[in-house]
């Protein structure tokens, strides 16, 4: 390894959920000091990273339909990792959280380390963050579980309906190609049919989508489980499924809580 391929490195920054509102100082900082940015964001975003620092450089054409997306994101983690190779300090910049439902920021620090480089993530704001201010939910409240909506319905998970349920990317529910950006409502209707194993399917259920500027409005739209394939959804939109059922105590893990309880009082 040369001289300038071993000062090379690379930190993957959080862009955030809304434009400008929410990215961090030390994000920022990174992206004014980069060589050089690859970034997958919003066209607004991309615009707007430009101004802070003219190196930037749009991964999104990579994207095509029809495409494999995991092909895609091969892609994108060769790009970066090459501008490393050549002794730059290189900064991946993703949109919400990077390391949240995001393959290649993971793919190209675990990499880079590989190759001897200095490479690290740093968090940022993502679309769950904004879920529980928005939905003013307590996630310990009653717990959460959370799940990208295809691997719950394609693999044997299990469902808790006293918790929160949490579904991410339910507007491609269904899609085994990796290569759509949406499917139709055949696809969402088995999703109904599953989670009508757990749920009423009269059970209110929201549609959410965080706010892109600080003058969008949040989408919160309730409705009943049962009219969910018909609903209007997109890339963003996630799935919020509250309780349906109150927790049931476990007396016998409480007993012998008591019990232990005892023995430290009698010590």
């Amino acid at each position: 390894m040369s001289t300038s391929e071993s000062t090379g490195s690379i930190v993957v920054v959080s862009t955030g959920m809304t434009l400008g509102a929410h990215l961090t100082p030390r994000c920022r900082s990174y992206l004014e000091h980069a060589d050089i940015i690859f970034g997958s964001n919003p066209a607004l975003v991309e615009q707007w990273i430009s101004e802070i620092n003219p190196n930037y450089h749009s991964l999104q054409g990579l994207y095509a339909a029809g495409k494999h997306r995991q092909i895609t994101y091969r892609e994108m983690v060769d790009t970066m990792l090459a501008a490393v190779r050549e002794g730059k300090k290189v900064v991946g910049a993703f949109y919400g959280h990077a390391g949240v439902f995001a393959w290649a920021p993971h793919r190209v620090i675990k990499e880079a380390r590989a190759e001897g480089y200095a490479a690290h993530m740093e968090a940022g704001v993502s679309a769950e963050d904004c879920l529980y201010a928005d939905l003013n939910i307590d996630p310990g409240r009653v717990g959460s579980q959370h799940f990208e909506t295809s691997q719950l319905m394609v693999y044997q998970r299990r469902i808790d309906p006293t918790a929160y349920l949490i579904l991410w990317q339910v507007g491609i529910a269904g899609d085994t190609t990796i290569k759509r950006f949406s499917t139709g409502e055949a696809y969402r209707q088995v999703l109904v049919d599953i989670l009508g194993e757990y749920y009423p399917l009269d059970h209110q259920v929201a549609l959410y989508e965080c706010p892109f500027t600080a003058l969008d409005d949040v989408r919160i739209d309730w409705l009943a489980l049962k009219d969910l394939p018909q609903a209007e959804m997109s890339l963003i939109t996630t799935l919020v499924i509250p309780p349906s059922e109150k927790m049931v105590k476990n007396q016998k893990i409480l007993d012998r809580l008591a019990a232990l309880d005892l023995q430290e009082q009698q010590l």
